[in-house]
Order: C-alpha cells, then structure tokens, then sequence
C-alpha cells in the first residue's frame, strides 16, 4: 500500500465522522427563537466535537506526512485511531441530548483518552519504522510530550467528571488548545530532510 491511499482513506473517514455529527444537530419545529435555544447543548457539543476532530485531522496529516513506507503497524495503528474517532458522533449527540450529563461528560473523555492512546500507538508505530534525522526525532519528541499531558489531562478529566464537570469540561478544552495549532517541527524537519 502506498501513502496516498492511506491519507486519502484517512480523510475519508475524517469527512464522514463530521458529516454524521453534523446530521444530529436536528431542524426545530417551530420557527421560534426559543427552539434554537433548546438546542444549544446539541450545538455546542458538536462545536467541541468539530474542532476535536479537525485538530486530530491535522496533526495526522503532519505526522503522516513523514511516512515514507507504509507498514502493518502503520495501518493498524491508523486504523484504531480511526476506530476511535468514528466513535465520537455517538458521545457528541448523547452529551448534547442530555445537557452535558456527568455520565455523557465520562464517556466522551473516555473517547478522547482512547483517541490520545491510538494516536500515541501510531506515532510509535511510524517512528519505529523509519530512521529518522534527530531534527525529527525531536519534532516526535515534541509530539510524544504533548500526548502525555494529554492522556493525563484527560484521565482527570474523566476522575472528576462527576464531582467537578466543569473543571473536567476546562482539562478537555485546554486539551484541544494545546493542539489547535500543529506543531511546525515536523515541517522544519522535513525541510531540512530534503536540503
């Protein structure tokens, strides 16, 4: 298998897991503005959820990017991130039905523990099977220390879910900031790869 088809299966299903999300946001039956209001928890669960997987769509694009050769570890790691993130529709609409629920909020960090791992499992699984520059494997380094923070913070996140959701709510969010904006190391690396 080359690359190509790899990124393009991956963006497929990057696409797909939006689209469902987006088609639980249901129409009000009425025309009031009082019906929108209703549906505030729905939207701003698929607004987190929506940056979730945009961020995760990135950062695997930049990872991916420094993958030369395609190895079985490779595939099985994506597949399992992708097993994961295609999970998310489902705690994105259950945590938006029922309001931010403490039960809805344990299962959707869940979800982002379980996606911090896989995508975890996959930098390794790239990493074991390429020898890499020690620009680069600095930039993975960047990476990996990201990823602890991460699982750690989304650990606690699902620990204090019940008693203090909000601060769960702020671990999650601070998650998401921390990765909004991939890291250019991997493209400084790259660069200098081909130089």
């Amino acid at each position: 298998m080359n690359k190509t088809r790899l990124e393009a299966f991956s963006d497929g299903v990057f696409a797909i897991i939006i689209t469902i999300m987006v088609l639980e946001l249901k129409v009000p039956h009425t025309a009031d503005w009082s019906a929108l209001q209703e549906l505030l928890p729905a939207f701003l669960s698929y607004v987190m959820s929506f940056i979730y997987v945009g961020i995760y769509w990135g950062n695997h694009h930049h990872m991916v990017h420094t993958v030369k050769k395609i190895t079985p570890g490779i595939i099985w790691g994506n597949m399992s991130l992708l097993f994961v993130l295609s999970l998310i529709p489902f705690a994105t609409g259950w945590m938006g039905e029922n309001h931010f629920a403490a039960n809805t909020l344990i299962v959707y960090c869940i979800l982002l523990l379980m996606a911090g791992v896989t995508y975890t499992i996959l930098q390794l699984a790239i990493e074991k099977s390429h020898p890499f520059t020690d620009e680069m494997k600095k930039a993975f380094g960047k990476m990996r220390a990201k990823g602890i923070v991460s699982v750690v913070s989304y650990s606690l996140a699902i620990l204090l879910a019940c008693a203090m959701p909000v601060i769960s709510a702020v671990l999650i969010v601070g998650v998401a900031v921390m990765w909004l904006v991939p890291d250019r190391s991997i493209e400084k690396a790259l660069k200098a790869e081909h130089q």
